[in-house]
């Protein structure tokens, strides 16, 4: 048995960072059909190494790496009040640490993982079908352009 060169081609590779899957994110976000970004206008992508103690708590979290994104603003029917409450932008928190750790566990590349965490976090919050961010995902998938 041989000993691992430290040479190997992966020896000197690095987790992404925060930046690099925010990076992801936003280009997955424009390559989504207008469809589905249409509702989403000023949105704000956050990443996170990990979601807070409040948060793990709110959602019935056993680990930290339980929770991939998060969701949290007003849905179409709240956005007329937003003016008037002063509320938060629509936000989508991504999770880097549980991201990595379900990447390094499959076989999907990061940013197809990324754009599904995105898409799903969105849909389920705006009414779209598992149906419709399926078909959503392909088309960013094929890099279709935001007017799809």
């Amino acid at each position: 048995m041989t000993e691992p060169s430290p040479e190997l081609p992966f020896a000197a590779l690095k987790a992404p960072t925060l930046d690099d899957i925010e990076t992801l994110a936003r280009v997955a976000f424009a390559s989504l059909p207008s469809r589905f970004t249409a509702p989403c206008e000023g949105l704000v992508i956050r990443v996170e190494d990990f979601p807070d103690d409040e948060t793990l708590d709110e959602m019935e979290c056993e680990s930290e790496y339980d929770l991939l994104g998060l969701f949290r603003g007003a849905g179409l029917t709240q956005r007329e009040h937003l003016a008037e409450t002063g509320d938060q932008p629509n936000l989508v928190w991504l999770y880097r640490r549980p991201i990595i750790d379900f990447w390094a566990d499959g076989e999907e590349t990061l940013a197809d993982i990324v754009t599904h965490v995105l898409v799903h976090e969105i849909g389920h919050h705006f009414g779209f079908s598992d149906e419709d961010m399926e078909e959503i995902e392909g088309r960013a998938s094929r890099n279709a352009s935001p007017e799809d």
